[in-house]
């Protein structure tokens, strides 16, 4: 597979999604966000629509999105201005998040990274230097970002994970291994996390061409194959302390970038199931069989109906989500409860899309079988679907089933 743009040819069909919302949840959105929208819709199905297909058949990502997704304010949309960062709310976020995963949930990853899981930490842990360094060129895509939590033996138990530390005095040690990280192939700066000596996990920011530090890419993905995954290797890496976020210890900072994150996948795959629902509505009133539109029997029209009711169900939950998050009442546990239904829903949602499409439906000609394949990962990435439901589960009946 490739690792670089070459070889992209634009469709030269047009995209012709239409938002859908059928409890007039605009109305609870400001004037800002709905511009905010627009402007993302205008420049996804500009510059992304056209090329999306071509690139998760090749296993290609578009690097050269990277400038247009900084312009549309894709990368830490909350981050203070000062910072580079957009300065707007968590609904803005959430929008723009949608906006992109209603393309292709790949394209979203690469931004929910780089916002929540690398601009986060180093806004919320690092030193002002560390800030100043990092987040206004991240903030515009000159430098790219990653996160490494997941380890290839410690995935659902991040508390296991075996890369660790060690102080030499002016810079520490660095040996492990870190597995599927979003952006790890064309990186500049990993957001990485391991144990020191006294067991506690610590965060840092390491750097492209640091010494024994290399990003292999993984190949042979059927899912998210318009976004770039890797490997993160550190072989005797010399970590400069002031790399090292000063204060925070434990999982409390990894985890409260994957609640950040997390919240992007909620508002996320409601645009992937809103795509495959457009599609499916439009193809019901076009395809005829048995002398009328398939939209005009009652199974198809169960089945159209369901989604749109599930969709605005999900609709309603990222958008109370959102609320409760720009107040700061939001709970991880809210958070999980709201991407694991929604992910759940969207993955539903793109298989009964392809029904409706029938054999058409696992072609390029239509999104469906590529959201589909995308919602395999979702539903695993910052946390499983399991997971997530114990998390509720614990939060409901005060008992820690993960012990």
């Amino acid at each position: 597979m490739e690792s670089t743009s070459n070889n992209i040819h634009r469709v030269a069909k047009q995209d012709p999604y239409q938002y859908h919302d059928y409890y007039n949840i605009d109305d609870l959105l400001s004037d800002e966000h709905k511009i905010i929208r627009e402007a993302a819709r205008d420049w996804v199905k500009r510059e992304v629509s056209p090329i999306i297909e071509d690139c998760a058949q090749k296993c290609i990502f578009p690097k050269q999105i990277i400038k247009g997704l900084g312009e549309i304010g894709a990368f830490g949309p909350t981050i203070p201005v000062e910072y580079g960062g957009g300065g707007l709310d968590y609904i803005s976020y959430g929008i723009l998040m949608q906006e992109l995963e209603r393309c292709d949930s790949g394209i979203r990853s690469t931004a929910s990274v780089q916002g929540s899981l690398v601009m986060f930490p180093i806004y919320e842990f690092g030193s002002e230097a560390q800030r100043k360094k990092y987040l206004p060129k991240l903030a515009t895509g000159e430098m790219m970002g990653c996160f490494g939590l997941t380890e290839p033996n410690h995935g659902s138990n991040p508390a296991g994970m075996t890369s660790h530390i060690k102080d030499k005095g002016d810079y520490y040690l660095l040996n492990g291994a870190k597995m599927w990280i979003s952006n790890a192939p064309f990186a500049d700066i990993a957001v990485v996390w391991a144990k020191d000596e006294a067991g506690d996990i610590r965060g840092m920011v390491l750097e492209r061409g640091m010494e024994g530090f290399s990003t292999p890419e993984m190949h042979g993905k059927w899912s998210l194959r318009a976004s770039a995954t890797g490997e993160l290797i550190f072989q005797d890496v010399k970590v400069p302390k002031e790399n090292v976020f000063p204060d925070i210890k434990g999982l409390k900072g990894p985890l409260s970038c994957l609640s950040s994150a997390r919240f992007g996948i909620a508002w996320g795959v409601i645009g992937a199931a809103l795509d495959c629902y457009d599609s499916a509505l439009r193809y019901s009133q076009e395809r005829i069989q048995f002398d009328k539109p398939i939209g005009a029997f009652q199974l198809t029209q169960k089945k159209l109906a369901e989604m749109i009711t599930e969709i605005t169900k999900a609709q309603l939950l990222a958008w109370r989500l959102g609320v409760l998050k720009n107040e700061k009442r939001a709970t991880p546990a809210q958070i999980s409860m709201a991407k694991r239904n929604n992910v759940e829903m969207a993955i539903n949602i793109a298989r009964e899309a392809r029904q409706i499409h029938g054999g058409m439906g696992i072609t390029g000609e239509y999104p469906i079988m590529r959201h589909m394949m995308n919602l395999e990962s979702v539903i695993t990435y910052e946390g499983t679907h399991d997971i997530h439901l114990l998390i509720t589960g614990m939060d409901v009946t005060g008992f820690n089933a993960f012990k």
